[in-house]
């Protein structure tokens, strides 16, 4: 038998919520902020099947399982959260890791693993947010609300809690953009290990 595919994951987690919690799961879904969006009109009277196609077309899959699993535990439903990263890694094993970004434990990313000192220490955000908008990381509306914080300490904030959520392609972006604007902070970093 195929492995899951992540959507599916999804759905049999979201299949598993009571009425009342899968309806919360749309709210916190619609309230999230984010350079990706849900519309109302996109998870109105949606089954959780329709919801899953929703996550993965907004969100990318692996992006998509991040988002349902932080929402999951927004919504207090911890286990079904559990469930759905242990579903996944399952999943993710039983191909031997053939699709090369292995499962979401292997490993924790640069950018997250050194979160506080990039928010501490970078000394200019504006090239940085300039790159995450054409590379269409965040959209010209997120960009305009970031650049209007005062320092660049909430700027960077707010892009971790933001765009950088929505998974490990958007890292990436953010990271190749901190090696050209911020070289010796990350070097420096990066030495540190």
């Amino acid at each position: 038998m195929a492995p899951k595919t992540k959507r599916k994951c999804i759905a049999d987690a979201l299949e598993d919520l009571e009425p009342e919690q899968l309806e919360k799961f749309r709210h916190q879904l619609l309230d999230r902020k984010g350079e990706s969006r849900v519309r109302r009109a996109m998870v109105k009277d949606k089954n959780y099947m329709d919801l899953a196609s929703v996550l993965v077309s907004t969100f990318t899959e692996d992006g998509a399982v991040k988002v349902t699993e932080e929402l999951l535990k927004e919504i207090g439903c911890h286990g079904a959260a559990k469930d759905l990263v242990e579903d996944v890694s399952a999943q993710s094993g039983g191909n031997g890791g053939a699709t090369g970004g292995g499962s979401m434990a292997d490993e924790v990313h640069f950018v997250d693993k050194h979160q506080l000192e990039l928010i501490d220490k970078v000394s200019n955000a504006a090239p940085i947010l300039d790159d995450l908008l054409f590379k269409k990381v965040i959209q010209q509306e997120m960009y305009d609300e970031i650049r209007k914080l005062p320092t660049t300490q909430r700027m960077m904030r707010e892009i971790f809690s933001g765009c950088l959520k929505a998974g490990k392609h958007c890292k990436d972006i953010f990271y190749e953009s901190l090696e050209k604007n911020e070289r010796y902070l990350i070097d420096d970093l990066k030495n540190k290990k």
